[in-house]
């Protein structure tokens, strides 16, 4: 896969690194061979980043020979993209490239007209100019992340490395992106729908109650995990229960839950030969059919073609 990263003068290195290292250490770890990492910018030649760092880039026709065009941020007084950049947006779309815009990455992407009427995510402290400024595009600037399949917007730098790592799970499976998170130190999956924000971090592995319940969970998907199961393991009520845990994770209980019995049934489908049912079981369902509906409804694909899919990548 050919990624082309866009670069300008002024970009700050850190947003410039969050692709290419994510990006660049699949095929340096091994878990693709054909995972090829570029940076282009619409002059060609080098361009001066925000730290001083002169950086060369390639011209418009690496973007036009990508497979993924990925816009890691963006100038910070948001200036309207030039038409041809617009149109290499546009025409990368349209040969079936994927479009990403990370942080204030998201507005040249917007700006390009491939996300009119749907869902877009940026910076929240760009959520007002984004969406008074392209009204054609309803901005959920709570979310982490935002992908059409063809198209993905992002929130600030640290959402950014999520949804890096959610292209390699979509692309290579979990157990590629598992190994890219082990490797950069960082969480294998933080769902798109979490807040941006969180009052406090997510606590580390049985660290207070909700680090308990959660490690408890994650070692018990298979088991009931209510509401009131996870309160009673903390000796917490469960009205208190799940306003201490959205407070600190981001999302509910049963949307937290639910997400991680989908990783489960990843994993496995991924890397064992069991059958839908055992797997279902085994994730936490409570049948087959309610599996495949959730499956279904967050892939878009079914878990027997989602296993054929990464059982022919390997």
């Amino acid at each position: 896969m050919q990624i082309a990263i866009h670069a300008f003068d002024g970009i700050s290195m850190f947003h410039l690194s969050t692709p290419l290292i994510s990006f660049g250490e699949v095929g340096r770890l091994g878990l693709a061979s054909d995972w090829n990492t570029g940076i282009w910018s619409t002059g060609g030649g080098p361009v001066r980043g925000l730290d001083g760092v002169t950086i060369a880039t390639a011209d418009r026709a690496a973007a036009r020979a990508a497979d993924l065009l990925v816009f890691p941020s963006w100038p910070n007084d948001l200036p309207e993209p030039g038409a041809d950049l617009v149109e290499e947006i546009r025409a990368a779309h349209a040969r079936g490239a994927m479009i990403a815009g990370l942080c204030l990455g998201a507005f040249p992407v917007v700006a390009s007209g491939v996300l009119d009427g749907r869902t877009a995510t940026t910076h929240w402290a760009s959520e007002t100019q984004l969406a008074q400024r392209y009204p054609a595009v309803t901005v959920r600037a709570e979310g982490l992340y935002v992908d059409h399949g063809d198209v993905l917007t992002s929130a600030g730098t640290a959402s950014a490395l999520d949804a890096c790592l959610h292209v390699v799970r979509t692309r290579l499976g979990s157990t590629a992106a598992t190994a890219l998170a082990r490797y950069l130190v960082i969480a294998p999956h933080r769902d798109g729908d979490q807040a941006q924000y969180i009052d406090r971090p997510v606590p580390a592995t049985g660290e207070g109650p909700i680090g308990i319940a959660t490690t408890w969970a994650l070692a018990n998907l298979d088991a009931q995990l209510t509401v009131d199961d996870l309160a009673a393991r903390v000796n917490m009520s469960p009205r208190n229960f799940a306003r201490r845990f959205q407070e600190t994770v981001g999302v509910s209980p049963a949307k937290w839950v639910l997400s991680r019995r989908l990783d489960e049934s990843r994993r496995l489908l991924e890397n064992t030969a069991w059958s839908i049912d055992r797997i279902a079981r085994s994730s936490g369902f409570a049948s087959t059919v309610t599996f495949r509906q959730n499956f279904v409804r967050r892939y878009s694909t079914t878990p027997t073609s989602y296993r054929h899919r990464f059982t022919e990548a390997t």
